[in-house]
């Protein structure tokens, strides 16, 4: 019964897909455009401050992290930590970025520019103090934790056990990390729910994404939310549609062996695949559609899922965060139309942009 539902579901999302226009769900407004730089991530803080971030993945990227201040980057926490330098204390290449509930910033470096090789002692995850505009903690990675091949995607804080969950899609992990010692654990690696599923292609308007070397790309654990109210991640791999949940009692359980753990892995259902995930305030989970453009919705409570706005503008939907005024945040960062998925010619084109989804919460 449940796959003919999720059937059913799959068929509905591309007819609204081919409609190409807004679901009657939810408005979309523009929040900023830049007309140079991809962007992926984006953090709302508490006061409605906006932060995006910008991957170093072609030879005009300038600046790595910033604050849109009346619809403009501006670089952030300052310019030096935009700047080339150290490895260690200037990022490299930003992936993401999350403000927590206590309204700190933390933006992860997997350090990979371009996807390629890591450079080293740059994979880290970075600390921001709103209120000072400063980095106050930083935590290095080594190659035990980032290894080659690796890219540390997306992040998610427990501040009330001072807990960092960061998903690895390029080989398929989930890293734990406490926050007061610094010390991480790579955990599921290469279980089947980190991983890419077999066979799997994604079809972003209808057209089968093929890589370099004419096969489809495997892009593993992606998509991460924190359900903290009730001890759950959520983690998702970009190259499936499986979503899957664990207790995060048992990953923070370093007495667990692997198959232990791995037991401990629950299936909660099939969705389109999604590059980003977030958790809304009423306890539903939040996804994007990067096939079809659009955002969905999970209630856990009803085990459903539903539709809640598919819009032609969201090229590649990525990332999602909460404001403060109940919008929904989501930046599109045409990912599919880059000259790696493209035979090496470069189809993005410009400005990239930077929504918010309003009327989200009402209810289907």
């Amino acid at each position: 019964m449940r796959s003919r539902f999720c059937l059913f579901l799959l068929v509905t999302f591309s007819v609204f897909a081919s409609a190409r226009g807004q679901s009657s769900l939810a408005t979309l407004a523009k929040v900023a455009s830049f007309p140079a730089q991809q962007v992926t991530g984006v953090a709302v803080s508490k006061t409605g401050r906006v932060f995006v971030n910008f991957p170093a993945w072609s030879d005009d990227h300038t600046i790595s992290v910033a604050e849109i201040i009346d619809g403009k980057a501006f670089p952030y926490p300052n310019e030096k930590w935009n700047e080339a330098g150290s490895p260690n204390d200037h990022f490299v290449c930003v992936q993401s970025v999350y403000v927590d509930d206590t309204d700190s910033l933390w933006v992860l470096d997997p350090a990979a520019p371009k996807m390629q090789e890591i450079v080293r002692q740059g994979p880290k995850l970075v600390k921001i103090d709103l209120a000072e505009n400063a980095v106050v903690q930083t935590i290095p990675f080594g190659e035990e934790i980032a290894p080659k091949h690796s890219y540390l995607n997306d992040v998610r804080i427990d501040t009330k056990t001072q807990t960092a969950y960061l998903t690895d899609s390029g080989l398929g992990a989930i890293v734990v990390v406490d926050l007061h010692s610094g010390k991480a654990r790579r955990l599921l690696q290469g279980d089947h729910s980190t991983q890419a599923e077999k066979d799997f292609v994604l079809q972003v308007d209808g057209r089968k994404l093929l890589g370099e070397n004419g096969k489809p790309p495997q892009i593993h654990a992606d998509g991460i939310a924190l359900d903290q109210p009730n001890g759950f991640l959520y983690f998702h791999a970009l190259a499936g549609r499986t979503l899957y949940r664990i207790r995060t009692a048992d990953l923070q359980n370093a007495r667990l062996t692997r198959s232990e753990l791995s037991a401990k892995v629950e299936t909660v259902l099939e969705t389109p695949p999604p590059d980003g995930m977030a958790l809304a305030p009423n306890g539903k989970l939040f996804l994007t559609d990067v096939e079809h453009g659009a955002v969905v919705m999970f209630d856990p409570r009803e085990k459903k899922l539903a539709p809640v706005i598919t819009d032609g503008r969201l090229r590649w939907p990525d990332s999602l965060a909460w404001g403060p005024d109940g919008a929904l945040y989501v930046t599109a960062s045409q990912i599919q139309n880059m000259p790696r998925f493209n035979g090496g010619k470069d189809m993005r084109t410009t400005p990239y942009d930077v929504f918010k989804i309003v009327g989200a919460l009402a209810e289907p």
